[in-house]
C-alpha cells in the first residue's frame, strides 16, 4: 500500500509521498507528466483564443490581369496566414454579400481589388466602419476617375474615409520602391525598418495632398532614392521627384490602405505571363501581417 499527499505551495503543485513503495516513483511521474500536459493544453488555448478573429476578403478580379494575378496570389497568402496565426480568412466575388447581417460575422474586411457600387452595399459598408469594424484595403480597391468604369460617386468613401480623392496618374512598368517610414510611432509599423524595398507595382498619384488632412495618419511614402521610378516608355509615367503616400490610415476609423497590389504582366508578348508578385517580400509581408493582426485584435491606438 502506498499514499501520494498533493500541497499547493507558491503556485506550484507538489507531491509528497508518503508509506514509500517501489510503484510510487512512477506514479508520481505519471502524474507530473499528466499535471504539465493539462497545463500545456490550457496555455496553448488560451492564446489561440485570444488571435481568433474572422476576416472576409471581396474581390472582382475580372478586368486587368495585374489584379487578377494579385487576387488569386492574396487567396493563397491569406489562408497560409491565417493556419499559422489563428484567425480564419474567407473570401467572395459576391459584393451582394456586403450587407449588415453578412458583415456581422467578421471582425476585418478586405477589399482586394476594387470597391463596391450599389447604394446598398456602400451604405452597410460605412454602418459596419462606423459601428467599429475594421478594414484593409489594396491598390485598385481606392481607385476612382471620371469618366471611367470606376468613376469618383462615392464622396464618404475617397473623401472622408480614404481622404485620397480621384486617381490622378501611375508609374509605369511595375517596379520596386524604396519606401521610408514616415510615422514609426504607429503599431502597424512595429518592427519595419526605416526604409525598405517594396515588391514592383504601379504606383498611384492622388488628387488630394493627403498630409493636409488632419484625419489622415501617413505611414509609408516613396523615399527619394526611388527616382527617377518607373521604365515608361511614356515620359510621364516615369517620376522623377515629389512626395506620394502609399501606406496611410484614417484616426476615425479602424483601417488601413496599401497601395501595394498590382502585379507585373508580360502584356506585350500576350502571353499574361506573371514577372512579379506582391507577397514573398519578407519585409512587407510583415508590415500586411501586422496590420492585419492588430485590426483583428481589437481597437488600434493611432
Amino acid at each position: 500500500m502506498y499514499k501520494i499527499v498533493f500541497a499547493y505551495h507558491y503556485g506550484k503543485l507538489n507531491f509528497i509521498h508518503m508509506n514509500h513503495s517501489r510503484y510510487t516513483l512512477a506514479i508520481n511521474l505519471l502524474l507530473k507528466c499528466l499535471l504539465f500536459l493539462l497545463i500545456a493544453v490550457y496555455d496553448a488555448s488560451g492564446q489561440s483564443s485570444g488571435k481568433s478573429f474572422k476576416v472576409i476578403a471581396f474581390y472582382t478580379a475580372l478586368h486587368d490581369q495585374a489584379h487578377i494575378s494579385f487576387v488569386h496570389e492574396a487567396n493563397r497568402w491569406f489562408p497560409a496566414m491565417a493556419a499559422t496565426h489563428g484567425f480564419t480568412y474567407d473570401s467572395t466575388n459576391n459584393w451582394d454579400n456586403l450587407n449588415i447581417d453578412f458583415l456581422s460575422q467578421y471582425q476585418v474586411v478586405i477589399f482586394l481589388d476594387t470597391r463596391p457600387d450599389s447604394a446598398y452595399q456602400r451604405e452597410a459598408f460605412k454602418k459596419y466602419m462606423e459601428g467599429g469594424g475594421a478594414w484593409m484595403g489594396f491598390h485598385f480597391s481606392a481607385f476612382a476617375l471620371t469618366p471611367s468604369d470606376f468613376p469618383q460617386n462615392w464622396d464618404w468613401y475617397h473623401n472622408t474615409f480614404l481622404g485620397s480623392g480621384s486617381y490622378v496618374s501611375n508609374t509605369w512598368r511595375p517596379t520596386s520602391a524604396i519606401l521610408r517610414v514616415e510615422d514609426n510611432a504607429s503599431p502597424f509599423l512595429k518592427n519595419i525598418p526605416t526604409t525598405f524595398k517594396a515588391s514592383p507595382n504601379e504606383w498611384y498619384r492622388w488628387e488630394h495632398d493627403l498630409r493636409s488632412n488632419k484625419d489622415i495618419r501617413i505611414l509609408l511614402y516613396i523615399d527619394s532614392s526611388s527616382f527617377p521610378l518607373g521604365t515608361g516608355p511614356k515620359q510621364y509615367e516615369i517620376w522623377h521627384s515629389g512626395y506620394y503616400p502609399v501606406v496611410w490610415t484614417n484616426k476615425n476609423y479602424r483601417m488601413i490602405y496599401f497601395n501595394m497590389g498590382h502585379n507585373d504582366i508580360d502584356y506585350e508578348h500576350h502571353s499574361n505571363k506573371e514577372l512579379s508578385f506582391t507577397f514573398g517580400n519578407k519585409v512587407q509581408d510583415q508590415l500586411v501581417l501586422n496590420a492585419l493582426l492588430f485590426l483583428g485584435n481589437g481597437p488600434v491606438t493611432h
